[in-house]
C-alpha cells in the first residue's frame, strides 16, 4: 500500500498532507538511516492506525496526544513511501523501558525483517528516524537557538564533562541532545544516567562505547535544529510468540520422529 492524497488527507480539515513530511540530511557516516519530520497536528486516531487507543487514552494534556499520534501517523506514511513494509500487518511495541519497536500484529506469519525506529517530538515537530533491521536508533532535536539552564549541568554531568560545560555552557544543548540520543539507541532511556555517557564538549561526530556497545554519534543543525541522531548495529533480537511456537514445535519433532499435525499425508500419490 502507498500514500495517495485520499489516503493521507483530511478533505474537512486539512489535517495532515504528505507534502508536510521533510527528510533531513543525515551525515553520510550512517549510511542507510533516514531521518524524518512533520508539523504536529490534532491528528484524528483513526488516521495513525499505528497508535494504540489505549495508549492514547492514557494522555491527559492535548499537546501530549497530539504529538504521540502526529509521530505514529508520521512512521506509518514513512513507512508506507519508502519501504516495501505493509503497516497494516504492523503494530509498535514496547519493552519494560518503554523503548518502541515495530513488530507484527499477532498470528501474522511473516519473518521480513523490519526496519529500526526512534521517535521524538520538538518545539511543535514530530521527528522519526528508521534504519536497517536490528540496530538501535536514537534520534533527538531540539529549536537551534534554545539554551540549557545551568542549574541542569550537573543532572547531565560529572567531573571533567561537569567542569568543561559550565566553561563552555554555549555547548550544552549539543551535549544535551547527544546524550538523549546515545540512551535511546541504547534502548535504555532514562534508565541509561546521562551522566555515564560522556561526549566531548561541541562534537558532532563521534564514536562511543557503553555497555560493550559501539556507538556511532552525529549532530548537526537544520532547519532551525539542532539535531542528533546516534545508531548501533548490535541490536537486540525480539523474538515473536510465532517464533516461539516455531521453536516448540521443531522441539517435538526433533523428540519424537513419528509427531506430526493434522493428517498423514503422502507426496506424489495418485
Amino acid at each position: 500500500m502507498r500514500p495517495n492524497a485520499s489516503r493521507w488527507t483530511d478533505h474537512e480539515t486539512g489535517v495532515m498532507r504528505m507534502e508536510t513530511v521533510v527528510e533531513h540530511t543525515v551525515p553520510s557516516v550512517l549510511e542507510g538511516v533516514r531521518v524524518f519530520s512533520t508539523p504536529v497536528r490534532n491528528v484524528p486516531l483513526q488516521e495513525a492506525m499505528l497508535a494504540h487507543a489505549d495508549e492514547v487514552r492514557t494522555f491527559a494534556v492535548a499537546k501530549r496526544r497530539d504529538e504521540h499520534l502526529t509521530g505514529r501517523w508520521l512512521l506509518q506514511a514513512v513507512l508506507e513511501a519508502h519501504t516495501s513494509v505493509d503497516s497494516n500487518l504492523l503494530m509498535v511495541v514496547r519493552d519494560e523501558h518503554r523503548a518502541p519497536r515495530l513488530a507484527y500484529i499477532h498470528g501474522v506469519w511473516v519473518r521480513t525483517p523490519l526496519p529500526s525506529i526512534s521517535i521524538c517530538h520538538s518545539n511543535g515537530r514530530a521527528f522519526v528516524a528508521i534504519g536497517p533491521s536490528g540496530w538501535g536508533l536514537g534520534v533527538d532535536a531540539e529549536p537551534a537557538d534554545r539554551t540549557l539552564a545551568s542549574n541542569a549541568f550537573d543532572l547531565m554531568a560529572s567531573g571533567e564533562e561537569l567542569s568543561e560545560l559550565r566553561s563552555r555552557p554555549e555547548a550544552a544543548m549539543r551535549s544535551w541532545v547527544g546524550k538523549e540520543a546515545v540512551q535511546k539507541a541504547m534502548g535504555l532511556g532514562m534508565h541509561l544516567n546521562p551522566r555515564h555517557v560522556r561526549l566531548p564538549i561541541g562534537m558532532s561526530s563521534e564514536k562511543i562505547s557503553i555497555e560493550h556497545s559501539k556507538i556511532q554519534l552525529e549532530i548537526w543543525s537544520e532547519g532551525g535544529f539542532l539535531m542528533a541522531l546516534a545508531a548501533r548495529s548490535e541490536g537486540t533480537v525480539h523474538e515473536t510468540p510465532e517464533d516461539r511456537l516455531l521453536a516448540a514445535t521443531k522441539s517435538a519433532m526433533d523428540a519424537d520422529p513419528t509427531w506430526g499435525v493434522g493428517c498423514n499425508t503422502t507426496r506424489n500419490s495418485v
